[in-house]
């Protein structure tokens, strides 16, 4: 498991994995390193997917679905250091009021606006996807660290 998982797990899960609070995790990943790289669409759909699914599930549980990965960022190449912060508070809009509206950025576009690890925004499209298609907004954060990536958080909750 890369960073993607085990930083929000340390995050909520002080300890992690030796913490007897941990719940079970089903870590699910998207490829957005090697071409082609999954459209918004996918993985928003696939994300439905996953939601009823989860939703499905015999017995009355609590799920947490977690959609990590960088905004806007570049790590190398000419674009290095590039983050977008107009388009990453877009998409947080976006992802909570209009996800569809979402899909209809290709994936040149994404990587035109977002950079070359953008496309990590495919991890919080999955994760929206799986909300359902009503979400209220809990908490939301955006700011850019010294480093090479916009940082958002968003806490959404299900509301179907």
């Amino acid at each position: 498991m890369d960073h993607g998982f085990t930083v929000p797990m340390q995050l909520f899960w002080p300890g992690a994995p030796n913490n007897p609070d941990m719940p079970r995790v089903i870590p699910i990943s998207a490829n957005t390193v090697q071409h082609p790289i999954p459209t918004l669409r996918r993985a928003l759909n696939f994300g439905r997917a996953l939601g009823r699914a989860i939703r499905s599930w015999p017995e009355d549980i609590n799920v947490v679905v977690l959609g990590t990965g960088g905004l806007s960022h570049q790590l190398d190449g000419e674009r290095a250091g590039f983050i977008n912060k107009e388009f990453d508070l877009y998409c947080m809009e976006k992802i909570v009021t209009d996800p569809d509206e979402l899909t209809k950025i290709s994936r040149m576009e994404l990587v035109e606006k977002a950079g070359s690890q953008g496309t990590e925004f495919l991890m919080w499209m999955m994760m929206r996807g799986a909300l359902g298609d009503k979400v209220v907004r809990r908490e939301s954060n955006y700011h850019v660290p010294i480093s090479n990536t916009g940082a958002g958080t968003m806490l959404l909750e299900c509301m179907d």
